[in-house]
């Protein structure tokens, strides 16, 4: 009996090592189906391309100043991150389609390119004669009619200008609602007028150094359907309710579609903190690019010289339940007590805001930052950032779960404040724009620009259009500039472009989703009005070391087709929220490889080629110009010619770094820095803002 027991038990386990086997076997088996989708999968998360090449054979030239130990596509997968943490919006994402849209390499087209049926409609193709002589009847896609419509406007706008006087435009003032420039010395809202506009108050010429803003408010519980979505997200909190709120401070909005620079962002989380501890955050937004947060969690900040702002701590203690008191320092309390000691007692505030709980809130502006005080007691400090000036605050805006009762401004400016264009426009020969040369040209810059972004324009010319290869036409930089709503600010840029001669005025009243016509129109200008052999595009608050870029284009063989910049390899769509892209707009899975906008090289061949393909009405559009440029130079390479694709961090995507070809998110104060430092031979950072 007891050998058959063994030889049952010797079975079994036969039985289940076969079997564990087996089970491994199939898993083997599965893995070297999906194992290249498993490393392509890999590959766009960790961003590391072992092989140096893209897609369909492209070679990536990698200059060999490039930072290799970073992740390559590291910052765009960052950037995505960031914008869902900044949209916060749990949306529905978009249904794809059921029938999959052919890719480009799959479409039926001959030498002369792809059909128009077969293309989808929401790329469409625009330029000025054929948005002009397009036919009113026809299907537009949504970014057609958003052209079609901003043409319209702009050619209106345009007229509107034509009768404006020049003493007109002097006597008028340049800011939102086109007040005079004698502003208020205090200003007072009720609640209801608040909610009436947006819950924004305007505050005609911003702030200065001694004013105060009240206001007096209660927060109440978040709303049930916010409770629910939050609940999905943070399962097992135990939250009843997530009340938050925030006050803003916020500048003129520049461009449509593009959020107002916020000069101060405070936050205060009663429950709904990634902490679950009650927390009060400051921050700042330049250009829809956020700073970095200062966050008040309770715990005092130290008095050090270099933590206080106009003496105040930058964070006060408040009561937290998760801070007891140790034996030791009761210990310690008793002693003293017990030698006679005198000790100073401490008074510790719970924290101010509560559901239900109606609160007075002041922010004063000081000499060195903001200070907060609730209740009459001071709860944070924040320091200026460089860049955020005081009259900038042209705006209040109170937003969340909040019944808002009345805001009080105080000690307000009453003269307008230094951003008008009259006191930014230096009107000297010194940094007029000489005639366009008659000789072919090594590079052309193309600037794009908005309509009342005086300042900005200002700094570029007195800062790198200085350099000697510009000055001496070798290079030449235009600036591109779209219309605006108001036809005050139209006037003041047409005045600006006349008398400095490096502006080009766009036909179109601005929108950010057509941002792709200005590339267009650089591209044009870069073939007809001069003969360049290379184009280069930047935004208005991109710092240009021009000879360093000279000397990059150079290292590239002349009869190599270029495209050079921060190159972004696997970028996929978001499809959900503020920078949602949906099937229609877009329904590959990935963007083709492309350079970040602020600041990218293309070689004269592929111009051509871009202005070809516009003339015959076969030009791809895609709302965001990067992308659509990427798109366009991988139809090049496909069709006509393989391109060089030049890949180096140092053209900035997020603001500086030491040796930067380009810096990005730079104020018109840090252009001047760093154009001192660079006079000075040494391109290195201006660290604030």
């Amino acid at each position: 009996m007891k050998r058959l027991k063994n030889e049952s038990l010797n079975s079994r386990k036969f039985r289940l090592s076969h079997f564990l086997f087996g089970v491994g076997v199939l898993y083997l088996i599965f893995l070297s189906c999906n194992f290249t989708k498993f490393l392509k999968i890999v590959s766009t998360l960790s961003g590391d391309e072992s092989d140096g090449r893209l897609d369909g054979g492209i070679a990536i030239g990698v200059s060999d100043d490039a930072d290799l130990t970073k992740p390559f596509v590291g910052s765009v997968y960052k950037d995505a991150f960031h914008r869902k943490l900044e949209d916060n919006r749990d949306l529905d994402a978009p249904l794809r389609p059921k029938e999959e849209p052919k890719k480009e390499g799959e479409e039926e087209d001959g030498a002369d390119g792809e059909s128009m049926k077969d293309i989808p409609q929401g790329f469409g193709r625009i330029t000025g004669d054929f948005m002009l002589k397009m036919n009113k009847t026809s299907a537009l896609s949504v970014l057609e009619k958003m052209a079609d419509e901003a043409w319209t406007l702009g050619l209106k706008a345009w007229k509107e200008v034509e009768m404006v006087d020049d003493k007109e435009i002097v006597e008028s003032s340049v800011i939102e609602g086109g007040k005079a420039e004698s502003c208020p010395s205090w200003i007072s809202m009720s609640g209801e007028d608040m909610l009436k506009g947006d819950g924004l108050m305007f505050l005609p010429c911003g702030l200065a150094a001694g004013s105060s803003i009240t206001v007096v408010g209660t927060p109440h519980y978040a709303h049930k359907e916010y409770s629910a979505q939050l609940a999905k997200i943070r399962k097992g909190d135990g939250l009843v309710s997530v009340s938050q709120f925030m006050f803003e401070l916020q500048g003129l909005k520049s461009v449509e579609g593009e959020d107002p620079p916020k000069i101060l962002h405070l936050n205060p989380r009663l429950k709904g903190d990634w902490s679950k501890r009650p927390v009060i955050e400051h921050n700042t937004c330049y250009r829809m690019h956020w700073g970095t947060a200062q966050r008040c969690d309770g715990r005092p900040s130290e008095d050090d010289d270099g933590m206080l702002v106009d003496g105040f701590r930058k964070c006060e203690k408040w009561m937290r339940n998760d801070i007891v008191d140790s034996k030791g320092s009761k210990a310690t309390s008793w002693f003293k007590r017990f030698i006679g000691r005198e000790q100073k007692p401490e008074v510790t505030w719970p924290f101010p805001f509560a559901e239900g709980r109606m609160f007075v809130l002041t922010l004063r502006a000081g000499v060195d930052g903001y200070h907060i005080n609730v209740g009459g007691r001071h709860m944070t400090s924040f320091p200026y950032r460089t860049g955020f000036t005081l009259e900038d605050a042209t705006g209040l805006a109170v937003k969340g779960d909040l019944d808002l009762h009345s805001v009080f401004a105080t000690s307000l400016p009453t003269s307008h404040p230094s951003f008008s264009p009259q006191r930014v426009l230096e009107m000297s020969e010194t940094w007029k724009a000489s005639a366009l040369p008659k000789h072919p040209i090594r590079l052309f810059i193309g600037v794009l620009s908005a309509s009342n972004h005086f300042a900005e324009r200002m700094a570029v010319r007195k800062t790198w259009m200085q350099d000697a290869a510009i000055k001496s036409s070798d290079v030449v930089v235009r600036f591109f500039v779209a219309l605006n709503p108001r036809k005050e600010v139209n006037a003041v840029l047409r005045k600006e472009a006349a008398y400095f001669g490096d502006i080009v005025i766009l036909p179109f009243m601005d929108r950010y989703e057509l941002v792709v016509i200005k590339t267009i129109a650089i591209c044009e200008f870069g073939i007809q009005n001069v003969t360049a052999a290379h184009i280069m595009k930047c935004d208005d608050d991109t710092f240009v070391r021009v000879d360093t870029v000279l000397k990059e284009i150079e290292a590239v063989p002349r009869e190599k087709s270029l495209y050079m910049g921060n190159l972004n390899l696997l970028h996929r769509p978001l499809r959900h929220g503020k920078w949602a892209v949906t099937y229609e707009e877009w329904p590959e899975a990935v963007y083709p490889p492309y350079a970040n906008g602020p600041g990218y090289v293309i070689s004269k061949d592929i111009v051509n080629f871009i202005i070809s393909q516009h003339k015959d009405r076969k030009l791809r559009l895609f709302k965001m110009e990067d992308v659509s440029m990427g798109m366009w130079v991988e139809r090049f390479n496909h069709t006509v010619g393989a391109v060089q694709y030049s890949h180096n961090w140092k053209f900035c995507q997020y603001g500086c770094m030491d040796g930067y070809f380009t810096a990005h998110y730079q104020s018109p104060r840090q252009m001047v820095c760093l154009w001192d430092k660079l006079s000075r031979g040494r391109a290195r950072c201006c660290n604030f803002r």
